[in-house]
């Protein structure tokens, strides 16, 4: 029959066990708090964009080194880094919390559903150091199945049923093994990114449907600086620009917030 060992007292196995769980969860709680604080901080007040204080020594992480891969150097966190680029937005109200309104062409004002984060100016790399999504053309070993529908040639109809251009290529994911794009001609010396996952391939019209833009808007994509390389800034702002249309393609999409 098992007893429980008393040591000094009242202080028992039961007590030594509980307070020691008590004492690592409370670290735990400090750990995670600290940790999570190590990038999107400080934060920045709504209104005044004044800094709010780091939180102290027990809700702010302390500087650490990352070891970047394919010998890209190092990178320390949490750093004094803020997002540089220009909001294209005007505040509807000096409330806190309060909407705000795209100024100029909402299609590229980075704002709502269409915002987006400053990214590297780099692929995305696989582990032996090669760019992981690259157009069909280059992907060696890769091809569509013969009984699957095959995109490149269809055109691309828009949300307003307007053509925007045709399938030039399909980009894959190499580590994936799917595709991520679809290389978009919209003109003979122009081709622009289309997210697979907001296009719906319909082999029976021989189309490629898009209901997040429309069709003359699909022209209006990001370019790529390199027309066999993507990059993860370029990644970011094709996928908010296409995220952007569902709000701002057209004016009966949004009401009018002044």
């Amino acid at each position: 029959m098992l007893h429980n060992a008393i040591f000094a007292g009242h202080i028992d196995v039961t007590e030594v066990i509980l307070s020691t769980f008590v004492l690592f969860f409370i670290g735990l709680v400090i750990y995670l708090r600290r940790e999570d604080r190590r990038e999107g901080y400080p934060l920045e007040q709504d209104v005044s964009g004044r800094l709010e204080p780091s939180g102290g020594l027990f809700f702010t992480a302390q500087p650490k080194t990352y070891i970047l891969p394919h010998g890209e150097g190092t990178l320390t966190t949490p750093n004094s880094r803020r997002d540089s680029q220009a909001v294209k937005a005007q505040r509807t109200s000096r409330a806190p919390g309060s909407p705000l309104e795209p100024i100029g062409d909402p299609m590229h004002a980075g704002v709502g559903p269409g915002a987006f984060a400053q990214r590297a100016h780099k692929p995305d790399l696989m582990l032996n150091g090669k760019p992981k999504i690259v157009p069909l053309r280059l992907a060696d070993g890769f091809f569509l199945e013969a009984d699957g529908p095959d995109p490149r040639g269809m055109k691309v109809i828009g949300a307003d049923n307007a053509v925007g251009g045709v399938v030039s290529d399909v980009w894959v994911d190499r580590a994936e093994y799917l595709i991520r794009y679809l290389e978009v001609a919209v003109s003979p010396s122009k081709h622009v990114l289309l997210p697979m996952t907001m296009a719906l391939v319909k082999k029976a019209q021989g189309v490629v449907r898009v209901d997040a833009v429309l069709g003359g808007q699909i022209a209006g994509a990001p370019v790529l600086a390199n027309p066999n390389q993507v990059t993860f800034d370029e990644e970011e702002r094709v996928c908010a620009y296409y995220g952007g249309g569902f709000l701002y393609a057209s004016k009966t999409r949004a009401e009018p917030m002044l």
